[in-house]
């Protein structure tokens, strides 16, 4: 008799065009266990799983390790951390604390090995010793995160992309929140949208309309990815409604 093996049934989620990608987001942004970044945001969510494809991660890992703040997209420190170890130029990473000082020793295959550290004096020259949140709450882990970020920054540029360390980006969110009222009053309220004008709205329209009637966009997403670059009236919103059922 023969062994029976069993079938392992696997599928995938990343989506293969950019309509996929489109109806993908939109699906996410209306769960409640995405991060709350994402959720009814399917642009960010489009930007999170583009950037987790030039870094090698599948879009719900993306969703994870990709974090917004201040309206820039960063990856958390751990995410950082494993994508350079599973990158053939890491050679090693070590990470130690003394109480005072984090400092993190790194070697790319070929080159000398990199030293970056992140002290308390440091923090308190960043204006971050003593800032309520995380420096007070878990000072270690915060050198250890910016001793780590300056690191694997400097030495694996080409693995991350570019892409800023989430820790430290909000470390910056804090300072400049206490640069002073000009700044605060800078950043009180985003710049109003514009507006079509009739003209303007009416060759849209038309565009729009060729959009639907091919089945490559659905009104509730055109108004949806519109929403971020213009102001749009009711009566515009359910002329591009309006579209949609007259195709139908």
């Amino acid at each position: 008799m023969s062994e029976l093996t069993p079938t392992t049934k696997s599928f995938s989620l990343t989506p293969q065009s950019l309509d996929e990608a489109l109806r993908f987001a939109d699906t996410l942004a209306t769960s409640n266990i995405v991060p709350k970044d994402f959720q009814g945001n399917p642009g960010n969510i489009l930007v999170a799983i583009q950037w987790g494809m030039e870094l090698g991660l599948q879009p719900m890992q993306a969703m994870q390790n990709i974090a917004v703040i201040n309206g820039r997209p960063a990856l958390w420190g751990d995410a950082v951390i494993a994508l350079v170890r599973g990158s053939a130029l890491c050679e090693y990473i070590y990470e130690t604390d003394d109480g005072e000082t984090a400092t993190c020793r790194v070697k790319r295959r070929g080159e000398e090995e990199q030293v970056r550290t992140f002290s308390m004096a440091d923090a308190k020259t960043a204006g971050l010793s003593g800032k309520s949140g995380p420096w007070t709450q878990h000072p270690k882990r915060m050198r250890q995160m910016r001793a780590r970020a300056f690191a694997l920054r400097d030495v694996f540029p080409d693995v991350l992309r570019g892409m800023p360390v989430a820790e430290e980006v909000r470390d910056m969110g804090y300072t400049e929140r206490d640069m002073g009222p000009a700044v605060q009053a800078s950043q009180a309220a985003p710049p109003a949208l514009p507006n079509y004008t009739d003209d303007e709205f009416e060759e849209k329209l038309d565009a729009w309309r060729d959009l639907i009637d091919a089945g490559k966009a659905t009104a509730d997403r055109i108004i949806q990815m519109s929403a971020s670059k213009v102001s749009l009236t009711d009566e515009q919103k359910q002329a591009i409604r309006d579209l949609e059922v007259a195709e139908v």
